[in-house]
Parts: C-alpha cells; sequence; structure tokens
C-alpha cells in the first residue's frame, strides 16, 4: 500500500469513529424540533413513595430540598436523608427540618452510589412503591414528583425527570458559566427530548429518577462511579427496563456560585462520563447486538456521545491532521471527510442553539466558544491517562 492509501484509511477509520457521536448527537436535537406525541397515561392509584436524598456536606441547601419536598408527600410517603460521611451540619439540619435521617460514616467507600446503597438497605423493611432519587441541592416542581412516580408505576420501568441547572441567582454570566448552561441544556433537555420523541429511551441523571421498588433489586448501587447515574440507566435498559423520560416533570437546582465550583462539578462529570465510555461501553455493545436488544443499542450509542467541548476538541484536532495529510501526501479524502464532521457538528449545534440555548448563550459568547474548549485540554487529557475523580462537593457559597 502506498502513503496516500494508508493515510486514507487511517482518515476513514477515525473519521468513522467520529462520525458516529456526531451523527447520533444531530438525530437526537432534529428529533426535538418534532411535535409531541402526547402525555403518557399514568395509573388510577397514586403509588407509596419514598423520596431519598443522599446528601454529603450539604449544610448549606438541605433545608431548602426538604422544603420543597415535604409539600409534594402524601401521608404514606416518607423522605430519607443519608448524611453520608458528613464533616458539616447536614445531619442535625435535616433532622431539624422535619426529614427522616440516617448517617453514614465509611471513608473507605466515599461516593454516591454507597450512600444509596445504604438508604435502600434501609428502606427494606418497609419498602415503597416508587424510590424517587433527589440530590440535596435540588427542588422538584409541584406535582413533578406525583407524575413521575405515577409514570413508573403504570409503566414498571424507571423514569427521570427533566433536570434543569440554571446559573445561581444574583450572579452575573462568565464566558465558562454561558457555555456550561448551554452545554447542560444540550444534555439534559435536548437530547432526551429527541429521543423521548423517536421512542427511545433516556439516560438517568442521578436527580429525580424514579424507579419502581422491585427493580432496585436489579441495580448494583454501591459503587465509586461518579457517573453512577448513567450506569444505573444502562443496567436496568440491559435488563429489559429502559428509562422514561418525562420533560413534564421538573427537578431544579443551579450552579456553584464560584467559578472554582463551576469548573470541580464539570470536571467531576465529564471526566466520570469519559471514563464509563472507555471502560464500560464496548461490553454493553456487544451484548447489545448479541441480545437484540434496539433500546438497549440506542441507549449505548447515546451514551457514547462525549461531553460536547471534547467531541468539538476532537473533530479539530481531527481537523488539523487531515489538513497536514492532505499537504504532505495530496490526498483529497481526510479533508472532506474533516469538512463533513465539521458541517454537520456546526448545524447540530446551531440546531440546539436556536431551540433551546439563546437565552444562556449569546452569539458573541459562542464564536468564543473555542477558548472555553482550549481550557478543557488538561482535564481530557488527565482522563486519557486514567486519572479519576472521587464524590466531591463542589465549592458554594457560606462557611
Amino acid at each position: 500500500m502506498t502513503l496516500v492509501d494508508v493515510t486514507s484509511l487511517f482518515f476513514w477509520l477515525i473519521g468513522g469513529a467520529l462520525l458516529v457521536p456526531v451523527v447520533v448527537l444531530f438525530i437526537e436535537v432534529a428529533a426535538s424540533y418534532m411535535a409531541d406525541a402526547g402525555r403518557r397515561g399514568v395509573s388510577l392509584s397514586p403509588p407509596r413513595v419514598a423520596v431519598l436524598v443522599p446528601a454529603h456536606d450539604e449544610a448549606l441547601s438541605i433545608e431548602a430540598t426538604i422544603a420543597s419536598i415535604l409539600p409534594e408527600l402524601r401521608d404514606r410517603d416518607r423522605l430519607l436523608i443519608v448524611a453520608d460521611n458528613c464533616a458539616d451540619h447536614t445531619e442535625m439540619f435535616a433532622r431539624a427540618a422535619g426529614a427522616e435521617v440516617i448517617a453514614r460514616a465509611d471513608p473507605m467507600r466515599r461516593g454516591k452510589g454507597y450512600a444509596l446503597d445504604y438508604g435502600m438497605r434501609h428502606l427494606e423493611s418497609d419498602p415503597p412503591d416508587i424510590v424517587i432519587v433527589v440530590d440535596a441541592d435540588c427542588q422538584p416542581d409541584t406535582g413533578s414528583l406525583a407524575r413521575i412516580a405515577a409514570i413508573a408505576a403504570a409503566s414498571g420501568r424507571p423514569v427521570q425527570a427533566r433536570y434543569v441547572i440554571a446559573p445561581p441567582s444574583g450572579k452575573g454570566r462568565s464566558l465558562y458559566l454561558s457555555i456550561a448552561s448551554f452545554a447542560m441544556l444540550v444534555k439534559n433537555l435536548a437530547r432526551p427530548i429527541g429521543s423521548h420523541r423517536l421512542g427511545l429511551a433516556c439516560q438517568l441523571m442521578g436527580t429525580g429518577m424514579a424507579v419502581p421498588w422491585r427493580l432496585t433489586q436489579e441495580i448494583e448501587f454501591a459503587t465509586s462511579e461518579i457517573v453512577e447515574d448513567l450506569v444505573y440507566g444502562l443496567q436496568l435498559a440491559e435488563k429489559g427496563y429502559p428509562p422514561i423520560f418525562c420533560p413534564d416533570a421538573v427537578i431544579r437546582s443551579e450552579f456553584p456560585a464560584s467559578e472554582k465550583g463551576q469548573i470541580t462539578q464539570r470536571t467531576r462529570w465529564e471526566n466520570g462520563h469519559l471514563n464509563t465510555i472507555m471502560r464500560l461501553l464496548p461490553g454493553l455493545f456487544a451484548r447489545s447486538m448479541r441480545d437484540k436488544n434496539f433500546l438497549l443499542l440506542m441507549l449505548v450509542l447515546d451514551a457514547a456521545v462525549p461531553p460536547l467541548a471534547f467531541l468539538a476538541l476532537m473533530v479539530g484536532a481531527f481537523s488539523l491532521l487531515a489538513i497536514v495529510a492532505t499537504v504532505i501526501t495530496g490526498a483529497t479524502w481526510p479533508g472532506i471527510i474533516a469538512l463533513a464532521l465539521n458541517a454537520l457538528l456546526l448545524v447540530t449545534v446551531l440546531l440546539a442553539w436556536w431551540r433551546f440555548g439563546r437565552k444562556v448563550l449569546s452569539l458573541r459568547e459562542m464564536a468564543l466558544a473555542p477558548l472555553y474548549i482550549l481550557s478543557k485540554v488538561g482535564l481530557y487529557g488527565s482522563v486519557l491517562i486514567g486519572r479519576r475523580i472521587g464524590w466531591k462537593r463542589s465549592e458554594r457559597e457560606g462557611p
């Protein structure tokens, strides 16, 4: 084979690998423009609900979370706070706010997954019909918990509410926060709405997720995975219970007030997602093909879409290599593949921005996005060499 042949083969392979997540992203965003098929029917008898809140050093936010949940519960429902390895007053404040609280202290087994497992084991003596997980810094909109619980009871499948993360109130905008807000809208809103309107499953998002009690026995909760929600959803889909997205139910949170906290939070999420892609998805992909599990296959392909900045960085790096290859070998295929990737990704981003992102990201800020993407090079480099980040509370305002 000539140098041109080898170069063309290399770029076809790499370009094809990049084309998969770009195409999946485009299909999901484009499908979000489709008309909603209508509301899903719910059960007539309200299920008995337990709201489980894992909390690690969340004294600043736990009272507001409890105050937003308690009015949503009926007499036979319960709210359980797991104060996990806390070094602040989370447990005391949660009890004073009227919640049932259990404390867990195990510095060798840290992570949200272990806190959830501890809470689930506590519920076993009097199990509910539905368990709803809500993060300690989140508040549900009125009626949202009842709606996802009813859908979970009627379908026998896990249900994910819409997870909205807003800029911190009273703070000015920054380029980092504007782009991060847009990226979260794409991940938590545009893509799951698109999948929902195509009749596909969605990823679990860690908060605002309702799971029938019998399905909690199918999940290995005790894990140190950073994106344990992503793993839980894939486990359930593999066993025949792919999660349902419920855009009518909303769980709200805010980005940390400080830029340091915002960076810590995003770093933890993206580090966990990329590690999961590299470690777990190849095996899940093979099993979905073997078992002819279409909904799992689609969920695996969805999970294979990396964070938007990482995807843009990879497409940009591929394009630079394509230019070099064209100059050295004279081959045109690398440039054509790179042009197609860039065009499709750009169209996808513009479609998502037009429908969902105009209020959080201006065109001028979008033009500065390459600066944001370049700031992530160090993070993505650490992921590629295998560095992992544990469950650490993002820095917020207050003592």
